[in-house]
């Protein structure tokens, strides 16, 4: 089971950068991201540029003999999908995260100043009744040790307590005692306090006047740092879209010239760099529908998608499996009528009975499983358990459970099958079949959470597939 952190929550499945088509393919090679911002990050951006370039040198190898437009077409999807959107996806997070934090800031210096004025507006009004060089603390202190001093252990009392042999000492050592003790929600008054322990109600105003003057122009700087960090994210979000709708447009255009191609090796590439792309395409929506949902009032049960959209790259062409399952999850308080995914069933697959939405760990490979058949328009139930457990928990929900790989099907790892975990196993969802009987499946938790990655297998009978 691998349980790799991730620095930013915001759920999205990044496309792996490695994917074999068939078996004896040359793997595309992983294309790991970088800012070159510093030393490390211009090395890991040569590394990009160098991976990035050997990645295009063997597509173009399994194209071979392919019209040069069509090719290039293919090529540029590819890289589109791969490289250059994951890296927007990685600049659109850190805007975000920046933008967050500054926001955080100004109104954390925002609540400062307003809990300032509040002081100072009710400071206002005690001057207003008792004049400026009223002493509040002074008077409180020194009332209470004329009723009690004289005939009374109070001079005792005072001189074990604060080490006080006069009136005047006790007075000024418990208003000591009082700044020290204050919270700092008032922390303009304790500022004024700290400077003279003895200052009167003028005196006092002028130091929160003083303070307020200062957390008016650091609130100021923080606000203005808030709107540019806000407006840098919309721009990083704006030119990830736009990438986005140029992938759309080149997948339907690529998905036109498929018949233009005639080797076998070709088709195959084609396929998975088309399917790559409209994976991301709908993760894309998913992330979509989930802030839309987590807008919505009332809504206390959804996730909050902030923070990173799936920028990840992963890459594993056939390591282990690992990945916890991730089977947890809450069973809903009050279960309603199940729902059927958007889109249907397809072929016969899956199943609205005990589907009540996702509910397992998200970012393992279970939770992948359930959203990417949903992606496909197949139900799945919401509670089959871990990875090792859905083939057979699946037949009390009327689900298929066989040997043959099916687009769409589930495939459930035994335990310690192929790198899965010995504990709970491994599940992940069948992307292609081919016809030389190796099948191609995207899994996530193999090289982090929500990093989804692919793998080509070969089919022997060994594995459970849940239709």
């Amino acid at each position: 089971m691998l349980r790799l952190r991730v620095t930013r929550p915001m759920i999205a499945a990044a496309l792996a950068a490695t994917l074999c088509a068939t078996a004896g393919f040359a793997a595309l090679a992983p294309v790991p991201q970088a800012t070159a911002d510093t030393y490390t990050d211009l090395v890991n951006a040569q590394n990009q540029q160098q991976n990035a370039a050997s990645r295009e040198a063997q597509l173009r190898s399994q194209l071979s003999g392919v019209n040069a437009d069509l090719a290039d077409k293919i090529v540029e999807l590819d890289t589109l999908t791969n490289v250059t959107i994951p890296a927007a996806q990685a600049a659109e997070s850190t805007a975000n995260d920046a933008a967050a934090k500054a926001q955080s800031e100004a109104d954390a210096l925002a609540d400062r100043l307003a809990a300032a004025q509040k002081d100072k507006e009710n400071l206002e009004a005690e001057i207003a009744k008792t004049g400026e060089d009223y002493d509040d603390a002074h008077a409180a202190v020194a009332q209470m040790a004329r009723e009690s001093l004289h005939g009374s252990v109070a001079s005792d009392v005072m001189s074990m307590v604060t080490g006080s042999t006069t009136t005047k000492e006790f007075v000024n050592s418990m208003q000591t005692r009082d700044a020290l003790s204050r919270t700092e929600s008032n922390a303009a008054s304790d500022a004024a306090v700290t400077l003279n322990t003895s200052m009167n109600r003028g005196e006092r105003l002028k130091a929160i006047e003083e303070q307020i003057t200062q957390l008016k122009a650091k609130a100021d700087t923080a606000a203005a740092t808030a709107r540019t960090a806000a407006a840098d994210a919309q721009e990083k979000r704006s030119s990830l879209e736009e990438l986005r709708n140029t992938g759309e447009a080149k997948r339907a255009e690529l998905e036109s010239m498929q018949d233009q191609l005639e080797s076998d090796v070709a088709k195959q590439a084609a396929q998975t760099v088309l399917l790559q792309s409209k994976v991301d395409s709908l993760n894309n929506q998913y992330e979509k529908e989930r802030w839309e949902a987590a807008q919505k009032p009332n809504n206390g049960n959804q996730v909050n998608p902030g923070g990173n959209t799936g920028g990840n790259t992963g890459g594993n062409t056939g390591g282990n499996t690992g990945g916890n399952t991730g089977g947890g999850g809450t069973t809903p308080s009050t279960p309603t009528t199940p729902t059927t995914p958007s889109g249907g069933n397809t072929g016969g697959q899956g199943t609205s009975n005990g589907d009540y939405g996702n509910a397992y760990a998200a970012g393992q490979c279970t939770w992948w499983a359930y959203e990417r058949r949903r992606q496909m328009g197949i139900g799945t139930p919401s509670y089959l358990g871990n990875g090792g457990d859905w083939y057979v928990s699946a037949p009390s929900y009327g689900l298929r459970v066989d040997h043959n790989p099916e687009v769409g099907a589930a495939l459930s790892f035994l335990r310690g099958q192929d790198g899965a975990d010995a504990t709970y196993g491994h599940v992940a969802v069948v992307e292609a079949v081919y016809s030389n009987g190796t099948f191609l499946i995207s899994e996530s938790n193999v090289a982090g959470l929500y990093v989804i990655t692919y793998r080509t297998l070969t089919n022997y009978g060994q594995y459970w597939f849940v239709h």
